[in-house]
């Protein structure tokens, strides 16, 4: 019987770190996009999402959405990723922390499920460069830049960190 319960606790922990080092690893890579002012996606992104806000909210939370809604997220992303990824320091409070981390990435990602499936922004965000070598190194299509992957990753968090949550309560 204790042999069973230490078999379920060990998967519980190695369950957690696997949705947690993900969710860690897809918001600091795109930590870079987000504080960069002169990358393509996160600027068409953001100013989608900006426009939308402004002409179905309010003009003046669109406007600031637009100009810092990456910067915010991206701050949002950083916090997330180092609660999630705290008890490699704080072991006695992982269970704390991964839960904690699984609401704040929850959270995050309900925003990015919401904008890509509510907004004109779309699943799969699409938008022109005038210089077409400025995607060939990451997008398939020419003239064209197309992100198929960013909204599967979005909601894969949003499901795995809401099982973290689950998996991490208190009884």
């Amino acid at each position: 019987m204790e042999n069973t319960k230490n078999l379920e606790n060990t998967t519980v922990v190695v369950i957690s770190w696997l949705i947690a080092l993900w969710s860690a690893y897809v918001f600091i890579t795109s930590l870079f996009y987000k504080f960069d002012k002169s990358a393509l996606e996160p600027e068409h992104i953001f100013s989608t999402i900006g426009t939308w806000m402004s002409n179905t909210i309010s003009p003046t939370l669109g406007s600031l959405f637009g100009e810092y809604g990456a910067i915010l997220i991206g701050v949002a992303e950083l916090t997330t990723a180092l609660v999630l990824i705290a008890p490699v320091v704080l072991w006695s409070h992982r269970k704390k922390l991964h839960c904690i981390g699984g609401l704040l990435a929850s959270a995050v990602m309900a925003g990015a499920v919401f904008f890509h499936i509510f907004t004109p922004l779309g699943w799969n965000p699409t938008w022109k460069v005038v210089n077409k070598a400025a995607c060939d190194a990451t997008f398939l299509a020419p003239n064209s830049c197309i992100d198929t992957g960013l909204a599967n990753a979005a909601l894969s968090i949003l499901l795995l960190s809401l099982l973290m949550v689950w998996l991490n309560k208190k009884a």
